[in-house]
């Protein structure tokens, strides 16, 4: 137990993230955080108030009519005063607990005015993201656990950094002072988008839209993860946000808008094998060898790829199929958000790695076919 106790004894709180031991709420960044945590408070307040009165008049009432003191019972009916006393008092208890919270429910609903709107799809088991209004329109990208934290969790040793299953290949960036509008939906199963410092919790359900929104006041990093059990992998489903300066946030924008206009690729180009494996081993290393391993071997309930049937088909179609659209009953997710070439790339890549030496190609035009 003492071997197994000194990488946790190594690892320190986490700035915008969980604390260790941590007691009280997360330090919050948002007006809603602290209104939140004002609340919270409050109403502790409340209820130990509460307790301490109840609790109080009840041993005092024990103590001093105690039988051994020769207290007898009094015989009465109803009271007319405390009727009235035992009503309107816990009614304006309520009202006055009422009127704050609901001022703070009808803040966290107006998701109005907002600088930049980003769309959150859950999927089993990463983040989607979609910049759909204001700086950085158009943009969208994954976040996916980082591969070493999750090669280290399988191994059962966990890395002793602050960060632990927290960290992300590519952190959700918002500039700081701004209104930002999370719109979050989910592909497969019910998710939730949860950053405790900014106060935000909402559920993404499929075939759903809800909103939430926050304005971060501080730059940094800020944590947060699925609230929702949304399967097996569910551990390993972080949020990361980035909060910048106004002026990093233009240069995040126009080195993002630069990086997918590189990757833009004419999807009736016909490529070289060579250049397609190349690619779809980035690809693969990046979103799938979490679960089907480095090797292709598939680890439990995760069916291995090499020597896979689907994948050593002539008919490429079968495999194009459930990289789109997934495979449910299996617990494979769907890769629809992957650009043609990528999901071409993959196939390719999988169709001649390990034992899987077919020689064969699938150029991006049979994925377009596929979409259709």
């Amino acid at each position: 137990m003492a071997l197994a106790a000194g990488p946790a004894l190594a690892v320190n709180d986490l700035k915008g993230g969980p604390g260790v031991n941590q007691l009280n709420l997360h330090e919050p960044v948002t007006n809603i955080a602290r209104d939140q945590m004002w609340l919270h408070n409050f109403m502790l307040i409340i209820c130990l108030a509460i307790f301490i009165a109840v609790f109080g008049v009840m041993f005092y009432s024990i103590f001093k009519h105690r039988k051994s003191k020769g207290a007898v019972s009094a015989n009465f009916h109803e009271s007319v005063a405390v009727e009235i006393a035992w009503t309107v008092v816990p009614f304006l208890i309520v009202i006055g607990m009422a009127l704050p919270a609901t001022k703070v429910v009808v803040a966290m609903k107006d998701t109005t005015n907002a600088d930049v709107t980003i769309k959150a799809t859950g999927y089993q088991w990463k983040w989607g993201y979609d910049y759909l209004k204001g700086e950085g329109e158009g943009i969208g990208f994954l976040a996916t656990l980082d591969t070493a934290q999750r090669v280290s969790s399988d191994s059962g040793k966990p890395e002793a950094v602050d960060n632990y299953l927290l960290k992300v290949d590519n952190p959700l960036v918002v500039p700081v002072d701004k209104k930002v509008r999370i719109i979050t939906t989910a592909n497969d199963v019910i998710h939730a988008w949860m950053v405790p410092a900014f106060g935000v919790k909402q559920d993404a359900i499929p075939g759903f839209v809800r909103d939430t929104w926050f304005k971060a006041d501080k730059v940094g990093d800020y944590y947060g993860q699925c609230a929702e059990l949304c399967g097996k992998e569910h551990a390993y489903m972080p949020i990361h946000v980035k909060v910048v300066s106004a002026e990093d946030y233009t240069k995040w924008v126009e080195g993002k808008q630069k990086e997918m206009a590189a990757k833009a690729d004419d999807p009736s180009k016909v490529w070289e094998q060579a250049a397609l494996i190349a690619r779809g081993e980035k690809v693969y290393a990046a979103n799938c060898a979490v679960c089907h391993k480095a090797d292709g071997t598939g680890a439990g309930p995760i069916k291995p790829l090499d020597k896979s049937p689907v994948v050593l088909a002539e008919n490429h179609l079968e495999q194009i199929q459930v990289v789109l659209n997934g495979r449910m009953d299996k617990g494979m997710p769907a890769w629809k958000q992957l650009s043609d070439t990528d999901i071409a790339a993959l196939v390719t890549y999988t169709k001649n790695s390990w034992s899987n030496k077919t020689g064969q190609t699938v150029q991006p035009a049979e994925v377009v076919a596929a979409r259709k």
